[in-house]
């Protein structure tokens, strides 16, 4: 008996937390997301291009979530690009929920990147992963294609300071 009660306890704990969106988990458009790049905040920002089926993207989250809770004055953004393949965000909230991410994540809905990009960041080629680190108060924007390693994000935040 207790099994059977174990099981359905687990089985609505499972069942609840499937749907739900994670706190810092939200979908956006490309003007919201642009905005967001534009804004006169305080703060520098981190805008990090991911997604879950990229193994280079995954690799270097540690790093930017470690500057997320280390860091007061810069605001870390993760733009998941998943939607695009699957227009399903449950796949990218469980992802964010299990891996217990703390950044901001904002799940870009527009369907074709080669509409956009260009508009991001007219440099970029579209691979993934790829990181803007923008100082508002200073207008200057370093744009980074390829996965970042930890003295390359230090080096990027002290140039655009």
């Amino acid at each position: 008996m207790k099994k059977v009660v174990w099981f359905a306890v687990l089985a609505f704990a499972y069942l609840g937390a499937r749907g739900q969106t994670p706190p810092n988990a939200r979908i956006v458009r490309l003007s919201e997301l642009t905005s967001l790049m534009s804004r006169p905040s305080g703060n520098v920002m981190v805008v990090n291009f991911w997604a879950t089926w990229c193994a280079p993207c995954i690799q270097e989250l540690p790093l930017l979530e470690e500057l997320n809770a280390s860091a007061p004055d810069v605001d870390v953004f993760l733009v998941s690009m998943d939607l695009d393949l699957d227009p399903d965000p449950q796949k990218v909230y469980r992802f964010v929920t299990r891996r217990k991410l703390q950044s901001q994540v904002l799940l870009l809905d527009e369907p074709d990147p080669n509409s956009w990009i260009d508009r991001v960041e007219p440099s970029w080629s579209g691979a993934l992963p790829a990181t803007l680190v923008i100082n508002p108060h200073t207008g200057k924007r370093i744009f980074v294609e390829g996965q970042l390693k930890e003295g390359k994000l230090q080096e990027i935040l002290a140039q655009v300071r």
